[in-house]
């Protein structure tokens, strides 16, 4: 059987406010400090995950607050009110 090839999915995000960004998704079971993004002199913060193909849903989690991708043109409703980004690997 073949290995499944991962990809590599980046994610980023323009917070020159935030003190502290997280990535919290499917793919981390929702663990708003399992995914710390690293912040650039421009106040633009990133990270990157290899993940199998397949449909995921996240937030950044800003200050402690959830916040959609605005760079993502996908979203699905969640069970309190608003919507998480998608993506498909």
């Amino acid at each position: 059987m073949p290995a499944i090839r991962k990809k590599r999915v980046n994610f980023v995000l323009h917070a020159p406010e935030a003190e502290q960004v997280c990535l919290a998704g499917t793919f981390n079971d929702w663990d708003t400090a399992a995914r710390p993004l690293k912040r650039d002199k421009n106040g633009v913060w990133r990270t990157w995950m290899s993940l199998a193909p397949g449909e995921y849903q996240y937030l950044f989690v800003v200050d402690g607050a959830w916040r959609e991708d605005p760079q993502c043109p996908e979203r699905a409703a969640n069970p309190y009110g608003s919507f998480n980004s998608v993506f498909r690997v």
